[in-house]
């Protein structure tokens, strides 16, 4: 998720997804608790072009999931970064997201409409927000370590790219990109047009940009630490705020409001729900088997760290 968030990543080499916090045919989101979890494969694989498409390499798919990134969301420390090839650092706010949620947090959520699927959970402090609030929601990351984390704190969460087939597909109130989430990928079109698939008709997604007006960045990253320890280099996204609503504005997407608290920015944009704009995102992702809408998909049962520094 975050400035990057704690989002992304695959443990292992298989790729293969597990849902956890899901038994039997229990919905993810529903008010019932299930007994002990049961991960269950699925037919899903989670590669590198899924969670990083369309130019990803093969490193990627394991870079949120490498030691230093797992590491800190078990220890809830840092420090941690985003390098990028030339040494520029964007520092990692592990902290803050492996605390509970905080009042920039609280007052995102009190914007949030129906049922909240937060892209890119991280340890999952919305999601348990959101859950000891009564209300339903869902973290899909494909961190091992930040659905573990998700889980514990009482939220739901599957272990899954943001280009797989998700529960729900089109019938999501909400759907959150924040603490840099923005970046997944480092194609922002193709990752707002794969959020209005996620929501329903009109729905609402909340993006959180970088303060930092003028930005608009894809560059090419790992996970790295204080002491060296690194994962795979993948493609990432920075944008402020006026690039996010130049891409929104192709990506089947309005803004709706605007607003900062404290040293972060966030967005609203409501989805344009004439069947034309939701047709012509869709067409954006045919060809890519992986962002195709899930035909078995339940619906819900409810209508940027700004500061960097070059390394020394």
């Amino acid at each position: 998720m975050t400035g990057v968030t704690g989002t992304t990543g695959v443990t292992g080499t298989t790729g293969v997804t597990e849902t956890t916090g899901v038994t039997g045919t229990t919905p993810p989101w529903s008010g019932h608790r299930p007994g002990p979890v049961t991960p269950r494969r699925t037919a899903t694989r989670t590669t590198a072009a899924q969670e990083h498409p369309p130019d990803a390499d093969t490193g990627s798919a394991g870079a949120w999931s490498a030691d230093p990134y797992a590491r800190a969301l078990r220890t809830g420390r840092g420090p941690l970064f985003l390098r990028r090839t030339d040494g520029w650092l964007l520092p990692l706010e592990v902290e803050r997201w492996c605390a509970a949620a905080d009042a920039a947090d609280l007052e995102l959520l009190r914007r949030c409409e129906g049922a909240v699927l937060d892209v890119g959970c991280g340890p999952g402090r919305l999601v348990a927000a959101l859950a000891a609030d009564g209300r339903r929601a869902l973290g899909v990351d494909v961190s091992e370590a930040a659905v573990a984390r998700t889980t514990a704190l009482g939220g739901r969460a599957l272990r899954r790219s943001v280009f797989d087939a998700l529960p729900g597909e089109g019938r999501w109130g909400t759907a959150l990109l924040v603490d840099g989430n923005i970046g997944i990928g480092g194609d922002p079109r193709s990752l707002l047009a794969r959020a209005a698939q996620l929501v329903r008709p009109g729905g609402l997604l909340i993006v959180e940009t970088v303060s930092c007006a003028d930005v608009d960045e894809r560059v090419r990253v790992r996970v790295s630490d204080a002491y060296g320890a690194q994962g795979g280099t993948f493609p990432w996204a920075r944008l402020g705020t006026p690039a996010l609503l130049r891409h929104a504005r192709g990506s089947g997407w309005r803004a709706v409001d605007q607003w900062t608290s404290g040293d972060r920015s966030f967005v609203a944009l409501r989805e344009r729900d004439e069947g034309r704009d939701r047709d012509v995102n869709r067409d954006r992702t045919r060809g890519h088997p992986h962002r195709r809408r899930s035909s078995s998909a339940e619906p819900p049962k409810s209508a940027a760290v700004t500061r960097s520094q070059r390394a020394g």
